[in-house]
């Protein structure tokens, strides 16, 4: 019976790769020649994150990787040689979010897995932020190809060990979708579930909304990410820069309170650097935080 089971269960995640649907119009021969080279890309930002009502001073680290990843567990796959049609290739981003409050620092991070060939949703995103008072774990599974099951992990009685789910896509995805390539990102009218850190910072229930998503141009060489929720409390500016590999320049995230005023929060970025930094972890290889200009 048990070999019964592996069998039809490999049968199951063959089928289910083989009928995936492919991403078009991609230059994968250019694409793997960046991101498949065993490197990571870090790019530092200069961050002023709204908190409390007040702009904070800050600092933001995107990471962004390529990784053989588990479609049944939704982890990193440790032996993917021998993981067979159970391995599917996504980029990964890694963002941190650092910045203090008065006495006490918030340190934050947003994690999503997207398929890089493969036509479909994010498997997994998941986000943390640690403050003094506490800490708070989410994390989105894709249940189909917009389906989403989440769980909250959250020292607040409010909000407590919870489940939820809904339908749509994630705005954290666009991130990795500006990476792979700008014409895989869903222009127009979409529904879609507001970021996990700003979840975080409004206590607001896990719910998708509807949106409003474009790209413009700002310069000869950089264009622009709007995405415009119709409930009018937040919109999303990501630049980046038109030719592969899509580099991300900096952000703009704006909320209007209850009482009209705005709160814009802004990064721009500061340092840029490729390399296998799972490898730079003696004291002698600090020297790249410099280059990077990290003070956090």
């Amino acid at each position: 019976m048990r070999i019964l089971l592996v069998f039809l269960s490999v049968v199951f995640l063959l089928l289910i790769s083989c009928s995936k649907p492919q991403r078009q119009d991609i230059d994968f021969k250019a694409w793997g020649d960046y991101w498949f080279q065993g490197k990571a890309e870090i790019s530092s930002f200069d961050l002023e994150q709204y908190r409390y009502g007040e702009p904070r001073t800050g600092e933001a680290v995107l990471i962004f990787v390529t990784e053989e990843f588990s479609r049944k567990n939704h982890v990193k796959l440790d032996q993917p040689d021998q993981a067979g049609s159970d391995k599917v290739s996504v980029i990964k981003m890694n963002q941190t979010r650092d910045f203090v409050t008065g006495i006490y620092p918030y340190h934050m991070m947003l994690s999503v897995f997207t398929p890089t060939k493969e036509q479909n949703n994010s498997l997994k995103i998941t986000a943390s932020s640690q403050e003094w008072c506490g800490q708070t774990f989410t994390q989105l599974n894709l249940n189909s190809t917009e389906s989403y099951k989440g769980k909250i992990f959250s020292y607040f009685e409010k909000e407590g060990d919870d489940s939820f789910s809904f339908t749509g896509i994630s705005e954290d995805e666009l991130w990795n979708l500006i990476r792979i390539n700008p014409n895989q990102i869903p222009i127009g009218s979409v529904n879609m579930m507001p970021s996990l850190f700003y979840q975080r910072f409004t206590h607001k229930e896990f719910q998708s909304d509807e949106a409003f998503i474009r790209i413009i141009d700002i310069t000869n060489n950089r264009s622009q990410l709007v995405v415009t929720y119709s409930s009018g409390i937040r919109e999303l500016k990501i630049d980046f820069e038109k030719v592969f590999p899509y580099q991300i320049m900096g952000w703009e995230e704006s909320q209007t309170r209850q009482d009209g005023t705005k709160e814009i929060s802004v990064a721009k970025r500061k340092g840029l650097k490729i390399v296998d930094y799972w490898t730079k972890n003696k004291t002698e290889d600090a020297f790249l935080r410099k280059e990077l200009n990290l003070n956090y």
